[in-house]
């Protein structure tokens, strides 16, 4: 048996490494002093600290997650990246069902010899469209495919779970960075001062900045919280308010609504109205019962952090 020492420098496995989330978060933990394995699908470079995987061939060898003592799984197909055609819907099943089970599985195999914790990703989207409702971690799942494709991915991490494993599902919300992501979609339009509301305005938006989101991974690297965990700012805000704040952080005019027509001749109806329209009033109860501090827990603070003003 492997002796752990949690709450120290640790080696953490992360899949998702080069996305948005998983290359902040490497940043972050190597400058803490852990030491980060990323799982890749190409050949390990010479020396490195990576370990390779292939999830859609069922490729892991479970000896290779000996030496972690917890794993960061952020892998999955983009959910914004496509239209929500059959096959991509197929796509972003299969690439969060394959890999969650896959990695899942070896920790099981490996039982108290292996990583005895697994941070693996969800999202918000878990509630559905829920208007005004505020959704802790003890809300049901909502319908639709979203719902469905979150309710699908956590599912998938029982292998580990019943063999001991710690689990916690970090259902992510909106994750503000210049470098990506929905923030860097919009940042254009409102730089030229032709930015708004999207539609009626009126949707909530549940938002985190990078670096709480890497922060809070971290914290629950070292904590005892299993199950679902929201990844949400304690200040969600309505779709007006977010393009205001955006806008006068940008010191830019917001006045400029943006019709849900727009969007949804681009994007498709579906996913149009899941990312854009839907939204969520989602509260972060598990992160504040196991006192988790917010760096950005406004949005103002949280924007001018990630923009540099």
């Amino acid at each position: 048996m492997v002796e752990r020492q949690y709450g120290c420098r640790m080696h953490v496995g992360v899949t998702g490494s080069s996305g948005l989330i998983g290359t902040a978060l490497i940043a972050h933990l190597t400058g803490v002093g852990h030491t980060v394995h990323p799982i890749v699908r190409h050949v390990p470079q010479t020396d490195s600290t990576e370990i390779a995987w292939n999830p859609a061939a069922g490729q892991l060898k479970a000896a290779a997650l000996a030496k972690l003592d917890a794993v960061v799984h952020l892998a999955g197909a983009g959910i914004g990246d496509h239209r929500w055609t059959d096959r991509y819907k197929r796509v972003l099943l299969e690439s969060r069902v394959a890999g969650t089970t896959l990695l899942a599985t070896k920790m099981a195999e490996l039982g108290a010899d292996g990583p005895q914790v697994l941070i693996s990703g969800s999202a918000i989207g878990f509630y559905g469209a829920r208007g005004d409702d505020q959704l802790d971690e003890s809300a049901v799942a909502g319908t639709g495919f979203l719902p469905d494709l979150c309710r699908a991915w956590e599912t998938s991490t029982a292998p580990a779970e019943a063999a001991g494993v710690r689990v916690a599902h970090i259902r992510t919300g909106i994750v503000l960075s210049r470098h990506g992501g929905a923030l860097k979609k919009m940042l254009p339009l409102f730089r030229l001062g032709a930015g708004g509301r999207f539609g009626s305005g009126k949707q909530w938006m549940s938002w985190i900045s990078v670096d709480d989101q890497v922060g809070a991974i971290d914290h629950l690297l070292s904590s005892s919280i299993a199950g679902a965990v929201n990844l949400t700012a304690p200040s969600p805000v309505r779709n007006t308010e977010f393009a205001k704040t955006l806008a006068s952080v940008l010191n830019r005019p917001s006045f400029v609504p943006v019709p849900s027509f727009g969007p949804k001749l681009v994007l498709g109806s579906e996913l149009a109205e899941a990312l854009l329209f839907d939204g969520q009033r989602v509260e972060s109860a598990a992160l504040r019962t196991d006192g988790y501090v917010f760096g950005h827990p406004k949005l103002d603070v949280a924007l001018r952090a990630v923009l540099g003003r």
